[in-house]
């Protein structure tokens, strides 16, 4: 085949693929303003070939062969009853659009066809899938089927992120020397610990500066990903579903396609990447699905637990409409015989004795309040202590023989039992159909040990159940919204957010401990789906104490709610909550639709900023937060990046600390005094950062003046 260059070009970043014997990227960055060069490319390319090597030239292709002398991780790894291991595949056929490259090929000794498809939309974030299809007459066992998209040298460090139950998305940062970098999940969910992403650059990139690759994995399961540093020194990502052994088994004619890997390239550093990917979801994830302004939430878990009794709920509700709430819910404790988290998992039945007149009563109290209702389910487990599984033991997902452990009490319920699946889908469309229920909160409490179904390793299978189950709802009930919520980061990512509507981003609600959390997942997803509240002034995951600004302030930058019981707080505390959801959905619009930047702040170890500008740049709302102890006795000076450099901003500081005065001999003036300057001015030069406490925050607003 002769050598032919494709292009794919987005708003700012450019792909270059060269196919001859195999597709190779030769170009993943900005846009080359001189054109694509193929006269000249394959001279200018051209590897050396060092001795004690291969005596061809090997390229790095987008699936990597074991047959065509690729020493690192190949793209397909399976075998035909030990046979036809080492598939060596040629292309057949190229199909190239403005925004797609499909490279289609076959090995026809192996039997087995692929099929490798790259987009690069305008918001400049590359997808890419490989579809594996055998077309033998006898079976194929795939043991791996990874994305691969190679990346310059010059990318010589990661940043990647990690985790655990009520501290999700902490981030981390690895050098990439000799070997690399792998993460890998295997507890059956997008999880915790590994959320499927990381951001690749040359050493040092940050929010505001450098180059950087973005990558994130549209897989609600196990995964592994990975950056190779090959000992030639090339980077390469790969990026998989994990399956279990023997868990894919192609049939005649049967396909098997890897999730989505994403990507995004920016050289205006993490921002840059970001931004790209909030357009991405906007436009081409939500679409319409969140069109309406997000309804501020009151949630009664960490309000009344267990402890349910209609009367006292409605009075909840009365007091969550009079401090503004918009979507009133209802969290777990209201179906038969759940008093802890011991029993009654399965048994989606209202529970008579909290409930004796149903829920009827209740909702039309809360929508004749003008609120939505929303009412949680944790449809995909089971007790061991509840009717469901007395009657049916067998439902549970696992390996005959064995004893599956349980985690919270609970086990996992096999959704590729028709059954099953039958079961559980009647019991919500029984509840969607029967009362006017606006929105869902989808819980899933715990991770999957040995995902069995019918003998046989079934997590990949269970993940697409976990799907179909959502896509039939969502069929039958297009006007419902869900929340994605798994004990709350562990099922984060693109894939399920094409399902659901929202995601709860952690069962922590500790301001301080959200610092971190929401400016991880912030890089990947834009405000208006990272479910940010605010709790109790005593949190309840971290036992510390928080003033109501932090509280507020922190809460203001996502989906806004309230985690709490509103009728035991005082009433200067019910003001308090008045005036945050007020504040709020005064910024509300902008914050969700404008342009999120984290700020480079000069004492980063201390302190954490974030900027919200409109579409327009018109206005701009922004957090400092300082973690703890200022290193210095002086903080430097705040540069806001995004605003339009001849426009001129007046500087208003709309929330801060009680007592941030007293505590030092004079604050900035311009915190006591109308300030307006040039955008030119704010980014560059900037203004003086004011000192306050440890664990607090100031909030401030610009607006542009016309003059």
């Amino acid at each position: 085949m002769d050598t032919q260059f494709y292009q794919l070009k987005g708003t700012c970043s450019q792909l270059i693929v060269q196919v001859n014997e195999v597709a190779e990227i030769v170009y993943y960055g900005r846009i080359l303003k001189s054109g694509m060069e193929a006269g000249n490319a394959l001279t200018a390319l051209a590897r050396p070939i060092p001795y004690g090597r291969l005596d061809d030239d090997i390229p790095v292709s987008l699936n990597p062969q074991l047959a065509r002398g690729q020493f690192g991780s190949p793209g397909l790894e399976g075998h035909r009853n030990g046979q036809q291991w080492a598939p060596e595949f040629i292309i057949t056929a190229v199909h190239h659009t403005e925004r797609e490259l499909v490279i289609e090929s076959q090995d026809q000794r192996a039997q087995l066809q692929l099929s490798v498809s790259v987009t690069l939309d305008q918001h400049d974030v590359l997808q890419m899938q490989q579809t594996l299809t055998n077309i033998g007459e006898k079976g194929y066992s795939v043991t791996r089927l990874a994305n691969t998209i190679p990346l310059p040298e010059r990318a010589s460090e990661v940043l990647s992120y990690y985790g655990r139950w009520v501290k999700e998305f902490q981030q981390t940062r690895t050098a990439l020397t000799a070997g690399g970098f792998i993460q890998e999940n295997r507890r059956g969910r997008t999880s915790h610990e590994h959320y499927p992403a990381f951001m690749v650059g040359p050493s040092g990139f940050n929010d505001e500066q450098g180059e950087v690759w973005g990558a994130h994995l549209a897989w609600s399961g196990n995964h592994r990903m990975k950056v190779d540093v090959k000992a030639d020194g090339r980077r390469v990502v790969q990026a998989e579903a994990l399956y279990l052994p023997g868990e894919i088994y192609l049939e005649s004619d049967a396909s098997i396609t890897t999730p989505r890997l994403y990507m995004s390239y920016s050289d205006a550093g993490l921002n840059g990447m970001s931004q790209q990917f909030h357009n991405h979801v906007r436009q081409e994830i939500l679409q319409s699905r969140v069109s309406k302004p997000r309804p501020v939430h009151l949630n009664t878990w960490e309000g009344i637990y267990f402890d349910h009794d209609p009367d006292y709920i409605m009075q909840m509700a009365t007091q969550s409409k009079e401090i503004g709430v918009e979507r009133f819910i209802i969290d777990d404790g209201w179906f038969a015989g759940r008093n802890d988290d011991t029993s009654s998992l399965g048994d989606w039945f209202i529970d008579e004795g909290k409930y004796p007149h149903g829920l009827l009563p209740l909702i039309e109290h809360v929508h004749n309040l003008g609120m939505e209702f929303g009412l949680w389910f944790e449809p995909e487990m089971v007790n061991p202590l509840s009717e469901l599984y007395r009657r049916h033991p067998e439902w549970v997902l696992g390996v005959d023989g064995y004893q599956p452990p349980t985690g919270r009490h609970q086990y996992v319920l096999d959704l590729q039992n028709p059954a099953v699946f039958d079961y559980l889908y009647e019991r919500l469309d029984h509840f969607l159909s029967t009362y006017p229920i606006d929105y869902i909160k989808w819980d899933m409490n715990r991770e999957i040990v040995q995902p069995g179904h019918g003998g046989v390793a079934s997590g990949v299978g269970q993940v697409n159940a976990y799907y179909a189950l959502l896509d039939k709802l969502n069929a039958a009930h297009p006007h419902v919204e869900i929340e994605s919520c798994a004990a709350g980061g562990g099922r984060i990512d693109y894939e399920v957010l094409t399902r659901t509507h929202r995601f709860w981003t952690s069962d922590n609600n500790d301001a301080l401990e959200r610092q971190q959390i929401q400016k991880g997942f912030s890089y990947f997803f834009p405000p208006e789906v990272m479910g940010s509240h605010i709790g109790a002034t005593h949190s309840h995951s971290t036992r510390r104490t928080h003033a109501m600004s932090l509280r507020g302030i922190s809460a203001i930058f996502g989906h806004m709610g309230l985690e709490l019981d509103p009728v035991k707080a005082s009433r200067e505390e019910k003001a308090a909550f008045h005036y945050y959801v007020e504040l709020h959905k005064q910024w509300r619009d902008m914050l969700h639709h404008g342009v999120t930047y984290r700020l480079n702040l000069d004492d980063a170890q201390q302190q954490q900023g974030v900027v919200v500008v409109a579409k327009d740049k018109s206005q701009a709302l922004m957090a400092i937060t300082q973690l703890g102890m200022g290193t210095y006795s002086l903080s430097g000076r705040l540069r806001i990046p995004g605003l339009e450099p001849e426009k001129h901003y007046q500087i208003t500081l709309i929330d801060a600390p009680q007592g941030v005065n007293d505590i030092v001999n004079r604050q900035p003036q311009w915190m006591q005094e109308t300030v307006t300057l040039s955008g030119e001015w704010l980014c560059h030069v900037g203004i003086a950062m004011p000192l306050f406490d440890p664990e607090t925050a100031v909030l401030i607003g610009l607006q542009h003046i016309v003059s």
